[in-house]
């Protein structure tokens, strides 16, 4: 199993002692680390891995989150246009299949493939917040959301995203500032 982080930088609420956002808005940082699942989807979790290594507008470094639904998931990974309609996968042609679908949405903090439909697999991908058993089956899960500090991160990042259409309340969107692949 392989693990690579996140450093993020964002603006908005401040969590309480129960994860719960308060009136206190201010420009935060913190490290998401995540264990992908390199034996049941190594195709998947490599993409991830490599883009996670290369530089600002070839990979993952430099990119946001730009779209977050609280109490489901926030979506990253579109390097090239940022808006949630670009990005790029490492392998020929720019997409890849659904690798499986043996892994299950069973849980809070998982990470999985977004995609525009069957086999079109790129750079994006999202965490979920919640259960999520309706995208079994349509989205592959390859990692997860790594220790209560990083859940943290994910939850306080959570709470930047408008419930009906997505979009990132505040003026700094979560931003990849560093990001790469942990050696164990």
């Amino acid at each position: 199993m392989s693990k690579c982080y996140f450093d993020m930088e964002w603006q908005g609420p401040v969590l309480d002692a129960n994860n719960k956002p308060t009136s206190e808005v201010k420009v935060q940082n913190g490290r998401i680390i995540f264990n992908l699942f390199d034996q049941d989807v190594p195709r998947t979790a490599t993409n991830f891995r490599e883009l996670c290594k290369r530089p600002k507008g070839q990979g993952y470094v430099g990119s946001s989150f730009h779209r977050i639904i609280p109490e489901f998931m926030l979506q990253g990974g579109d390097f090239t246009r940022g808006n949630g309609t670009g990005g790029e996968c490492i392998y020929p042609g720019g997409k890849f299949a659904d690798e499986n679908f043996k892994l299950k949405h069973s849980r809070p903090f998982l990470l999985s493939m977004a995609n525009a439909g069957p086999n079109t697999n790129g750079s994006q991908f999202f965490i979920t917040t919640v259960k999520t058993s309706w995208l079994d089956g349509r989205h592959v899960v390859f990692g997860e959301v790594v220790g209560e500090e990083s859940q943290k991160v994910v939850k306080a990042i959570e709470a930047c995203g408008r419930r009906d259409d997505g979009k990132v309340i505040y003026e700094k969107k979560p931003t990849i500032v560093a990001c790469g692949e942990l050696q164990e």
